[in-house]
């Protein structure tokens, strides 16, 4: 069988925390370093905070995530506080000067009211004046679309090799799209096609008037979007949106 603890290793191996070589991992990384106290909401496995603290990041570390398997990967580190629960759990009151969620995770934010008790709670924990930094895929992009098992150039149908040498092939189907909710599985077999495990995700896909005034509702002013981690405009043809927000 394929059990949580495999599911969070072969997230690290499909999905490497690297700023040379990702730059959106590389926006990120530098925000982390500028920071003194940082809290990372939707940590997973925790390498980013890992690799800061690797990278000399000297003051505090916190990440939060409901997902139990992969906070006991995160928690191979001590020096870093490492929380479970979801978005609207955190519970700090003005302890942070930057608070993050990467690697899409904000898309996990997939109801009205979640989203909402979520942004008030992460805004609650940001001291005045800190930044929330967080990314999205533009709705525009369409990006379900190519999440089909016929695709690799989205890792669909991919071959893996896991920590102890089994050969794994993960891939990723939508169900249904509802609005700006996209509902998609992510299936893990063996080669052969026998079905290990599937995991079952809702991901919303706000644009950019939406997200914004559901930020300014939470007390959030935008300080910087952009449409690209190189910091370029939000266009037409952008397929991302970053975005910096100071709590006011």
């Amino acid at each position: 069988m394929f059990s949580d603890a495999d599911a969070a290793a072969l997230y690290d191996l499909m999905y490497p925390w690297d700023v040379a070589r990702y730059p959106s991992d590389a926006f990120h990384h530098d925000l982390v370093m500028a920071a003194d106290a940082v809290l990372d909401v939707g940590c997973g496995t925790g390498s980013m905070l890992h690799h800061a603290r690797e990278c000399g990041h000297s003051g505090r570390l916190a990440g939060i995530d409901p997902d139990r398997a992969a906070l006991e990967r995160a928690r191979r580190r001590t020096d870093i506080e490492w929380h479970e629960g979801t978005a609207a759990d955190v519970s700090w009151d003005r302890e942070f000067d930057l608070a993050t969620m990467v690697s899409n995770a904000f898309q996990c934010l997939v109801g009205d009211d979640e989203l909402r008790a979520s942004l008030v709670a992460i805004r609650t924990a940001l001291r005045d004046g800190g930044r929330f930094a967080f990314e999205t895929r533009h709705p525009q992009a369409r990006a379900w679309e190519t999440w089909t098992p016929g695709n690799p150039d989205d890792g669909n149908a991919a071959d893996v090799v896991d920590a102890s040498g089994r050969v794994l092939r993960v891939w990723h189907e939508v169900e249904l799209v509802i609005g700006d909710v996209v509902t998609f599985t992510e299936t893990t077999a063996e080669p052969d096609g026998a079905v290990l495990r599937v995991d079952r995700t809702s991901l919303r896909f706000l644009d950019v008037p939406a997200l914004n005034a559901f930020l300014a509702e939470a007390g959030f002013a935008v300080e910087g979007q952009y449409g690209d981690w190189f910091r370029g405009p939000v266009t037409d043809a952008s397929q991302v949106i970053v975005t910096i927000a100071r709590r006011t």
